[in-house]
């Protein structure tokens, strides 16, 4: 039978962040262990999980400040089961995610991913559907949900096309992830990085339409004009160009010419022109124009 880690990288929220240790408490069965690796410095909180008193449960505190990515590879590290789910600290388990998962993987043993159906909530627990998540539904994920097996090329055109999976929800094949782990020099796509490097290493996700995770998307933040200043984008084209260059060299040019048009970020960023004339003027306009028009940086 297998065996589940649930990691938790945390930082932020405290309130949230319980709500999160409490929905996987719910799970049913004994092959689950849940991971906290804290990356803050709250003052309550290593005494809450204290508190737990619940030997299911791990706690960690980093003595310094990984970042996203090196605390989502710390809790890899720490990853001794034979699955594991990366969640969000913000995200909720519903009672029957494990449930949901083992009988995903009972009908596809093989696979390296399983995604499930997600709930998208807001920041007060309240189904949401913003464009995001409306392109995703609409335009990017497979139109028959599953149960059903995706592998290779067909899958990288589709998640090159749009990523329409929810990572933080997605159980994982622990050895596979410990083998690549995620990019640290990427600060917004590296979850997208880890799945295509599974890919290319033959790994499988299944899909089952079951609904037993909460995604929390919260409102974006747009009040700096730091976010309009083309980072990410510019993160965006140097990945999808880098991805085409692999898919063509693994022999799946199809997937490769879908990604070298990456037009799902390029949609987002013409999305973001209205707000983004708002909180950074013209500077902010020629950022997203760029990304729309596919230049190189």
């Amino acid at each position: 039978m297998s065996r589940f880690e649930i990691l938790l990288p945390y930082y932020g929220d405290v309130r949230l962040m319980q709500d999160a240790v409490r929905s996987v408490l719910a799970q049913d069965g004994d092959d689950w262990r849940l991971t906290v690796v804290d990356d803050g410095k709250e003052p309550d909180v290593p005494g809450w999980f204290e508190s737990l008193g619940d030997p299911r449960v791990r706690y960690f505190r980093n003595e310094q400040n990984l970042g996203v990515s090196g605390n989502f590879n710390r809790c890899v590290e720490l990853a001794e089961y034979e699955h594991l789910v990366l969640m969000g600290c913000d995200d909720l388990m519903h009672p029957n995610y494990l449930k949901v998962v083992r009988e995903a993987l009972e009908r596809f043993p093989d696979a390296g991913m399983v995604q499930p159906g997600v709930l998208v909530i807001d920041g007060d627990g309240k189904p949401v559907e913003g464009l995001a998540d409306a392109m995703k539904r609409k335009l990017y994920a497979p139109k028959d949900p599953g149960p059903a097996l995706m592998t290779a090329e067909p899958l990288a055109i589709s998640l090159m096309r749009g990523n329409w999976l929810y990572f933080p929800s997605i159980c994982w094949r622990t050895k596979a992830v410990q083998q690549f782990r995620f990019r640290t020099d990427l600060g917004v796509i590296q979850d997208l990085a880890l799945i295509l490097d599974l890919l290319l290493d033959g790994q499988s996700l299944a899909l089952t339409p079951e609904v037993c995770f909460s995604y929390r998307r919260h409102a974006v933040s747009e009040s700096s004009a730091t976010a309009f200043s083309g980072k990410r984008f510019e993160e965006a084209r140097r990945f999808f160009r880098e991805a085409a260059d692999r898919l063509d060299a693994h022999g799946w040019h199809r997937a490769a010419t879908v990604s070298r048009r990456f037009l799902s970020s390029r949609l987002h960023a013409l999305t973001m022109i209205p707000a983004a004339g708002k909180k950074a003027g013209m500077q902010g306009v020629g950022a997203m124009l760029s990304h729309v028009a596919g230049r190189r940086a």
